[in-house]
C-alpha cells in the first residue's frame, strides 16, 4: 500500500472501538481508502500486471447471494469490508486483494488521489441517487470529507447551484472555497 487515508469511521473505532454493532474485540489494522502497486498477481489474473499502479474496492462480498448476482454487490450481507471487525483494513505495507477489486489507476491519477475514490464514490452513488442534472439546485448536509466530495460530484454532475450545511466554520470556509455557493451555519441548540 502506498496511499492510505484515514476515515472517519477508522477514527471512531479508534476512539470509541465500536462503530454500530461492529465491536473491535483484538487489536485491527484501519484503513479502507486505499491505493498501491500490484507486487505479485495470480496464474488467472490477465488485467494486471505488477507495477501497475491501482486503487481498491475495500469490501469483498461473497458473489453468491442474489444482491451479488444481480449486481448489487455492495448489499451483500455478507460483504467482508476493510477495517471493520473481524476484518484488518489496509494501513499495512501489503495486502492480498481479489484482482476484480484492484482498478488500475490512470496514469495522470496519483496514488493519493486513487486512494481518494472510495469516498469520491459515496459523494458519486448520492448524485446518481439524487438524479443530479445540470438544473438540479443541491443541498449538502453537513461539510465533512463526505459533504464535501457530495459537493464536488454535484458540481461536476452540472449543479448550477449547491449549498452547505454545517455547524463548523472551519467546515464552511473550507465549502466556500472549493466552490459552495452558499454556506448555512446551523446551531447545535435548539431554541
Amino acid at each position: 500500500m502506498k496511499a492510505v487515508g484515514i476515515c472517519g469511521s477508522d477514527v471512531h473505532f479508534l476512539k470509541k472501538l465500536q462503530l454500530a454493532h461492529f465491536v473491535v474485540k483484538e487489536p485491527m489494522v484501519i484503513g479502507h481508502e486505499c491505493a498501491g502497486i500490484i507486487e505479485e498477481v495470480g496464474t488467472e489474473v490477465k488485467h494486471l500486471v505488477p507495477g501497475d499502479q491501482v486503487a481498491l474496492e475495500p469490501g469483498i462480498s461473497c458473489w453468491r447471494c442474489d444482491y451479488c448476482k444481480g449486481g448489487s454487490y455492495n448489499l451483500c450481507p455478507d460483504m467482508k469490508f476493510f477495517a471493520t471487525p473481524p476484518v484488518h483494513g489496509s494501513l499495512a505495507n501489503q495486502v492480498v486483494h481479489p484482482a476484480d477489486l484492484c482498478f488500475k489507476l490512470p496514469d495522470n491519477v496519483s496514488l493519493e488521489e486513487g486512494a481518494m475514490c472510495e469516498p469520491l464514490s459515496v459523494g458519486v452513488h448520492a448524485c446518481r441517487r439524487g438524479d443530479i442534472r445540470p438544473e438540479t439546485n443541491v443541498l449538502v448536509m453537513g461539510a465533512g470529507p463526505i459533504g464535501l466530495v457530495t459537493m464536488l460530484s454535484a458540481r461536476a454532475f452540472g449543479a448550477p447551484r449547491i449549498v452547505i450545511v454545517d455547524v463548523d466554520d472551519y467546515r464552511l470556509s473550507v465549502a466556500k472555497d472549493l466552490g459552495a455557493d452558499d454556506i448555512v451555519k446551523v446551531s447545535t441548540k435548539m431554541e
